[in-house]
This record gives structure tokens, sequence and C-alpha cells, in this order.
């Protein structure tokens, strides 16, 4: 599944990243603290946060996730928009919960 077909299932907004969607998804990360993200999240996974400065793309591309998915209807700082969309990395927003979010991938057969 690529990111963009993520975005039309998921009915995702992307504010960041466009030239991003045609990448691959292997499967999906959760967490908050980015040393944990940094030291786990692997290539092509979906990044769950609520995170939604600068640093979430600096995170992103030291991993090569596919997307970040900020939930909570959090909004992402002008900075991280212009830095995302610098560095192909495509950020999509949801009001809905981390967990809900993470049982809707887990849904349509990301894991």
């Amino acid at each position: 599944m690529t990111v963009k077909e993520l975005i039309e299932k998921l009915s995702l907004k992307i504010v960041a990243g466009e030239e991003g969607i045609n990448k691959e998804v292997k499967g999906g990360f959760t967490g908050d603290l980015l040393s944990v993200v940094m030291g786990n999240a692997k290539e092509g996974q979906v990044w769950v946060t609520i995170q939604s400065h600068i640093n979430i793309v600096a995170v992103a591309v030291l991993t090569n996730i596919a997307c970040i998915i900020v939930t909570e209807g959090f909004e992402i700082d002008q900075d991280a928009i212009i830095k995302a969309n610098e560095e192909d990395i495509s950020i999509l927003v949801s009001n809905k919960s981390s967990y809900d979010m993470i049982k809707e991938l887990i849904e349509i057969g990301i894991g």
C-alpha cells in the first residue's frame, strides 16, 4: 500500500510532503518520545504521534519512514510543514485519537 492509498482509505488530510505520497507503507509505529522513535522505527513504517513540531521531520528523515500521522487534531507547526515539503515527508493529520488511528491501520492491513 502507498501513502496515497492510506490517505484515501482513512480519509486523512495531507498538510505537507505531497511529493512523498507514492512511498510504500511497510508497517506502523507509534510513539511520542522522539528518542524511542529514532531507536525503534523501521524504514517504510507509518509513524503515529501527537508531536507536531519541526523535530518530527528530522526523525522521519533519520528513520526513513513512509509518512507521519499526527492525531488528536494537533496543528502542525509552520516550520515543520516547510521542512517536510523540502524533505518529501508526508505529514497527515486526523482528529481521531492515536488509539483509534492504530486500530484503523490494523483493520486495513498495516501492522
